[in-house]
């Protein structure tokens, strides 16, 4: 079986654990690692994995999973899509995410390549989960409930205001829909408490939810990188009402994170030129194993 060549861009938490699926899945294998830069100490895990500045350097790369902030995905994702590379990623930013399907479709189709855009695990598969449910009862409500637990894309996005040295964001659930967040960080300094918690807050990761920002002395005291999700759809299939269907989660982010990326790049080589969500994606193909097989074991 030949094995497809995938590059991780970015080494972040996500990239990480990208790292530890690829190496459990049968048919990738890992053509290295994409930095910024190689000024810090490599890491002991990555000691027989090349890490490079330069994805060329890497040889031949069937798909690269970015593992980088949201706000810095399109512009990654158009060098490689027009060097020919498949891209995957878990952009984050729900309002965005059409606009960045159209920047990139056009892009993919140019250069022959394909893109997943927002493959994490919302959006991502809570996606497919909710495409599912409307199926099944397609008048009705959905309601996504995240958490408790550490936002990551909101984590980054505190990271990067001035004057934050390091953030967590938690995500509380207030039931139907609505969170609150709950935003802690250590601050550099030089720089005021009030005027860093106003910009988060002014965010657009924020500006939309009730937000609390707090200061203290050290993270890595409170970070837990568990997260969960409760959706509920109540609805009509048919013409028979009260139809009442829930689906639960509890996991480890980053990891899901990172599973969901290798899945849908293994997809990617099975898809037309183009960008897509992962509810256009046909879930037999996020799968390892012939077609065969799989329809055997899971139907």
């Amino acid at each position: 079986m030949k094995k497809l060549r995938a590059a991780i861009v970015g080494y972040g938490n996500i990239g990480k654990y990208v790292v530890e699926a690829l190496q459990a899945s049968p048919d990738f294998e890992i053509a290295g690692v994409v930095r910024r830069s190689l000024s810090e100490t490599k890491p002991l895990e990555l000691t027989d994995i090349p890490v490079v500045t330069d994805i060329a350097d890497l040889g031949k790369v069937d798909v690269a999973i970015l593992s980088t902030p949201s706000r810095k995905v399109e512009e990654n994702a158009k060098k490689y899509l027009e060097m020919g590379i498949n891209t995957v990623d878990s952009f984050d930013i729900h309002t965005d995410i059409w606009k960045l399907k159209q920047s990139l479709d056009s892009v993919a189709k140019a250069h022959q390549a394909v893109s997943i855009i927002s493959a994490g695990w919302d959006p991502g598969s809570d996606s497919v989960v909710r495409a599912l449910l409307q199926a099944a009862a397609p008048k009705g409500l959905t309601y996504t409930n995240f958490g408790p637990g550490m936002s990551m894309g909101h984590s980054v996005a505190a990271k990067s205001v001035e004057g934050v040295k390091d953030a967590l964001s938690m995500t509380i659930p207030l039931g139907t829909g609505i969170h609150r967040r709950m935003v802690y960080i250590e601050l550099k300094e030089g720089y005021a408490f009030e005027q860093v918690a106003a910009a988060i807050k002014a965010d657009d990761y924020f500006a939309h939810d009730e937000t609390h920002v707090m200061q203290v002395e050290d993270i890595n005291a409170i970070k837990d990188m568990g997260h969960g999700v409760n959706m509920t759809r109540k609805g009509v299939s048919g013409k028979t009402q009260n139809q009442l269907f829930e689906f639960n989660m509890k996991i480890n982010n980053p990891a899901l994170t990172a599973q969901i990326l290798v899945a849908v790049a293994r997809a990617t080589v099975k898809q037309q030129p183009g960008c897509y969500t992962m509810i256009e994606i046909p879930v037999i193909d996020l799968l390892a194993g012939d077609r065969e097989t799989l329809i055997k074991q899971l139907v």
